[in-house]
């Protein structure tokens, strides 16, 4: 057997490629152009004489031997993380604070599980959650009340470090009978005479108010619930429709509950950021925690892309 050409670059393009879906989205995930990414990856695809993926689907389909690449990849992966964050633990110690705020209601559904996955790499970190809801979760980074925010917004402010996370798509549900339900797009006007139904926050954290509705100078009737699983239900019954996360919907449209619909041709896009005090943005625990979110988030949710 001729010497392998196998790298760890390599792995991790294939890692990029199977949490994004698509050559475009992996390339901004491992920091290459399109055309580099595309050229590694044939170069590849020439060394073994096999295909590695199914070019012409959406999402990206591996074939046999990619799904074999994949497999090493994953293991390669986990084993490098674990010793990068042995050789941290020797160079920092292993205990810590890390206190956590969010400003989206959502952020619990990708949250809850990368917390439970760092626990497992940093048991002596001592994780936690500021209880409640909080418009202005950077606030407490700098009354040290929280050691990291959520946030949707990277609004620079000294002392404060804002590490992307990653973007979605928002898309607008709406009851399977609603005589809109049928349209692919819809764009501000089709909301003038609907009840937007949201969570009870500002407009300025509403990004289908703040970036589509308020700049046409649509106002739609309101309708506020604190709980996911309420809007869903209200939407379901006609009370409304709402914008909410694909991947925080997706499994009630995969059982028929609602409808969706993209907003705007080119979709709606919300951003997702981690604030943290400029003096911890260099703790190995806080740099690992983002990477587990990032790592966590990809791996698990539909339709998120690269924030750069």
């Amino acid at each position: 057997m001729s010497q392998s050409q196998l790298e760890f670059r390599h792995l991790k393009t294939l890692l990029a490629l199977a949490e994004c879906g698509s050559v475009s989205q992996a390339a901004k995930r491992v920091f290459l152009t399109q055309s580099a990414l595309s050229h590694q990856l044939k170069a590849l695809e020439d060394h073994y004489g096999l295909a590695l993926f199914e070019r012409k689907t959406q999402p990206l389909r591996f074939t046999p031997a990619g799904e074999r690449l994949l497999a090493l990849a994953r293991e390669v992966s986990a084993l490098v993380a674990g010793a990068e964050r042995d050789m941290a633990r020797l160079r920092e110690g292993e205990a810590g604070e890390l206190r956590i705020a969010v400003e989206c209601h959502t952020c619990f559904d990708w949250l809850m599980p990368a917390m439970d996955a760092f626990r497992q790499y940093w048991p002596a970190v001592e994780l936690d959650i500021v209880s409640g809801f909080h418009a202005d979760p950077v606030g407490l980074l700098l009354t040290r009340r929280a050691d990291l925010a959520i946030c949707s917004e990277a609004e620079p402010q000294d002392g404060v470090v804002y590490q992307p996370l990653f973007a979605y798509e928002m898309v607008l549900i709406m009851a399977k009978d609603h005589p809109l339900a049928a349209k692919p797009v819809w764009q501000a006007e089709d909301l003038a005479s609907e009840t937007l139904i949201h969570y009870p926050v500002p407009d300025v954290m509403l990004d289908l108010v703040r970036k589509v509705l308020k700049p046409a100078g649509v106002n739609p009737a309101r309708r506020t619930s604190e709980l996911t699983v309420a809007i869903i239900q209200l939407v379901a019954s006609r009370r409304g429709v709402a914008a909410m996360p694909f991947w925080a919907v997706k499994p009630y449209l995969d059982r028929g509950y609602i409808a969706s619909a993209r907003i705007g041709e080119s979709g709606l896009q919300s951003e997702l950021y981690a604030a943290l005090r400029q003096d911890d943005a260099l703790l190995a625990y806080m740099r690992d925690f983002l990477h587990t979110v990032r790592e966590q988030s990809f791996a698990t949710l539909p339709g998120l892309s690269v924030l750069a």
